[in-house]
């Protein structure tokens, strides 16, 4: 793990390692949290949101990425919004209600690269970078204070 201001890098060795970091982000989100999901197909973002979902009290096996329907809504502990916006070219949030579940979900939003990072407030955005046939490569940045009290709390937690 590297700290910076606004930044940590964790790395992931295997599937069961990247649901257990989505856990524990999973157990640190409030209703407000906004989560910028980037990464290539099969970088782990999906494995990733199950193991937050989990945390929030939504079983694993019900979450699926959201490709064809763009938006999921879980119902947990804390509601999850779950966004996938890889079909999508010029992608307008408001349009998908985005304002209107943001306060009281936590919000996950796949492909967040093709949004406007203003659209998204206060936000951590999460970096998949795959570094080996079963490694990723995670960064976290903090887009606000909110989200970097999470980020410290992540960082703190072990």
């Amino acid at each position: 793990m590297k700290v910076t201001k606004s930044t940590v890098d964790f790395v992931t060795q295997g599937e069961g390692e990247t649901l257990a970091l989505g856990r524990r982000v999973g157990e640190l989100s409030r209703p407000g949290t906004v989560l910028a999901l980037i990464g290539d197909l099969g970088a782990g973002k999906t494995r990733f949101v199950k193991g937050l979902a989990s945390a929030l009290g939504i079983e694993e096996k019900s979450v699926t990425s959201p490709t064809f329907v763009i938006m999921n809504l879980y119902p947990g502990r804390i509601r999850v919004a779950h966004f996938d916006l890889y079909r999508l070219e010029a992608v307008d949030l408001a349009s998908l209600g985005y304002a209107d579940l943001r306060d009281d979900s936590v919000s996950v939003i796949e492909w967040a690269d093709k949004v406007d990072e203003k659209m998204l407030g206060d936000h951590l955005r999460i970096t998949f970078d795959l570094t080996g046939e079963n490694s990723r490569r995670l960064m976290f940045h903090a887009r606000g204070e909110q989200s970097a009290e999470l980020l410290r709390a992540l960082n703190l937690s072990p």
